[in-house]
């Protein structure tokens, strides 16, 4: 029972200009520069739902104050992209939050975030391509009018709608995915550029007209905000999963060619950007019709068709085509490298660390990931299981920001190497015994590899551990660690129990008030405690030096941590279930995986 704790709780060696594999045969092609990331991180960003979130939110939530929620949400997914450009720069290594996760918290965290990856980016590329061939029958004149390979087709017997064309291009994009990370990249960029200049021409067109019409659906009776501060807060935790996609930079990590400036740089980037589309088109589209009148379907082609410019239809529907093809590459794109990753510490079968020598990308995993989201996309309708797709997310979001306060209060004193890194670590060791003999002359080499034995502490060659040197009096280090770690539990428990209290409607409201009163008290005690105590001194030398550091630590961490919580709670009971069910599926294929290696 102890032995499983421990390996629960167990963390791998941070990667770092320090310790890196002898070999580069499981290594992927760097290729990736700062362009090529930000039209990964806006393709896989701005997909359809801006094309319908705008009459959506608009008429039931936020009004003309939509341009605000969006704005709101944007500073929200801000707070994670800190996080994740800091841990980005410093762990540059395919993974993404499960790489993170297992350095900073431990190997059953780091397994459940990467199972929780593997269920979102699979059903968000199904759900994605199964939202293709609608868009695509627009052109051929209706819903029906797609020629009988590509159409839908209904089997009675089993109450089944396949979808021809969401399996034919999940195939097509897992096969680009497969010729290398520069191709594929490049098409995505191509598609996003053409989906931004369809943004821009609601944009510049948009404000064009309102401009000649005045801006009527600014001149509601209702205000700016009939619904209040609560409708427009309320639409900014809807339109927050829109910005959803940007954390597909940080899995490609390991193919960057500069990750310390290229990574954080791509992030911010690409979020700015897509927040600033976001907020624009907002503008344009609610100024042209009153909130109330907005067509919830079909807000911004029926927009133009109230002025007489019925041809932009065609042009919108284009665009949302051209969104949901770069957001499917941006869902298939990083769930092999989580795969690889996983098999690289042995959570999954060694199949899925395989890297194809020409092409030095997951071949083998990226084919599974494109077999198994193919398969969804043409016998199921996944929208209904579009809820499990922001667990994955929030989880990931909200781990991101703890593995920060770790990172900046108790990074590991005591790491043990991976096995990839042990014949590199003792032939490493080897050379320097070697040189130090040519330079003492073997009468003086026993006193030489004691001297190295001092700067480097290894407890046994089967298990050897890096220990980093205190600074400080070990009783006082290790009473601020103690205090640390103990104010970062807090601060979880106490935004655990104010999140649920909070969404709990059905207690009574003292109750509600009370408990409430107990999670803020909590949240508030670790969060004084971390601003008052010291971070740790050896943050400056966790993983490569020289990259982003995430600011306002601790506060940003703890409120990225307290959003992204609370949209988990209210995420409901369903989704949950579910989740736990591909949960357990995960735990068996664990199992099945570790007992052979043990055996």
């Amino acid at each position: 029972m102890g032995g499983g704790v421990r390996a629960l709780m167990r963390r791998k060696q941070v990667d770092s200009d320090r310790a890196r594999p002898g070999g580069s045969s499981h290594q992927l092609r760097k290729e990736l520069s700062i362009t090529q990331l930000v039209a990964i991180g806006v393709g896989s960003t701005i997909g359809a739902g801006v094309y319908v979130l705008v009459g959506t939110v608009a008429r039931e939530h936020s009004g003309p104050a939509l341009t605000l929620s969006f704005l709101i949400a944007g500073i929200a997914a801000a707070l994670s992209a800190f996080c994740y450009a800091e841990l980005a720069s410093r762990c540059p290594s395919a993974g993404s939050a499960y790489h993170y996760s297992y350095i900073c918290v431990g190997e059953g965290v780091a397994w459940l975030i990467g199972w929780a990856l593997i269920l979102e980016y699979t059903i968000g590329g199904s759900a994605v391509a199964r939202g293709i061939s609608p868009n695509l029958a627009i052109f051929f004149g209706g819903p029906d009018s797609l020629p009988w390979i590509l159409a839908r087709h209904e089997i009675p017997w089993l109450d089944v709608v396949v979808d021809p064309c969401a399996a034919f291009l999940v195939f097509l994009v897992t096969g680009l995915l497969c010729v290398g990370i520069k191709e594929s990249s490049f098409v995505q960029g191509v598609v996003t550029v053409l989906n931004c200049f369809v943004l821009l021409f609601v944009i510049i067109a948009g404000g064009y007209i309102g401009f000649q019409t005045g801006w009527v659906g600014y001149k509601v009776s209702g205000g700016f905000f009939p619904y209040g501060a609560n409708g427009m807060l309320a639409g900014s935790a809807t339109v927050f999963f829109a910005y959803i996609g940007f954390d597909s930079v940080a899995s490609t990590a390991e193919e960057v060619k500069n990750p310390q400036r290229d990574l954080p740089l791509g992030i911010g980037t690409a979020l700015s950007i897509c927040c600033t589309l976001y907020m624009l088109v907002s503008v344009v589209i609610v100024g042209l019709v009153p909130y109330f009148a907005m067509d919830p379907d079909t807000p911004i082609s029926s927009a133009f068709a109230k002025h007489g410019i019925h041809w932009a239809m065609y042009l919108v529907t284009s665009g949302a085509v051209l969104a949901l093809c770069s957001t499917l590459m941006g869902s298939i794109l990083p769930q092999p490298r989580i795969l690889m990753a996983m098999a690289r510490d042995g959570l999954l079968p060694s199949f899925f660390s395989d890297v194809h020598k020409t092409t030095q990308v997951p071949v083998k995993s990226t084919i599974v990931t494109g077999i198994c989201a193919a398969s969804l996309a043409f016998f199921m309708d996944v929208s209904q299981l579009a809820g499990m797709v922001s667990v994955g997310t929030l989880l990931a979001f909200t781990i991101v920001a703890v593995s920060i306060l770790i990172l900046r209060y108790v990074p590991p004193d005591e790491v043990p190497l991976p096995s990839s890194l042990h014949a590199s670590f003792r032939l490493s060791q080897e050379n320097d015994e070697e040189k130090l003999r040519d330079t003492l002359g073997d009468g003086d080499h026993e006193q030489g590899t004691s001297e190295i034995s001092d700067v480097v502490v290894v407890e046994s060659v089967m298990d050897p551990l890096i220990e980093k040197q205190l600074y400080a009096s070990k009783m006082d280090e290790t009473k601020r660690r103690k205090t640390a770690a103990c104010s970062i539990a807090s601060v979880c428990i106490g935004v655990l129990i104010l999140t649920m209290s909070a969404s709990a409607t059905f207690l009574p409201f003292l109750v509600r008030c009370f408990v409430c009163a107990f999670g803020g008290l909590l949240l508030l005690t670790g969060l004084g405690v971390l601003c008052w105590i010291d971070q740790d001194g050896g943050r400056h030398s966790f993983g490569h030096s020289g990259g982003f550091i995430c600011p306002f630590v601790p506060l940003l961490p703890v409120m990225c941590i307290l959003i992204n919580t609370y949209l988990l709670v209210n995420l409901g009971g369903g989704t949950w279930m579910r989740v736990g069910v591909w949960l357990v599926m995960g735990c068996l294929c664990t199992f099945s995986t570790a007992a052979p290696t043990a055996h």
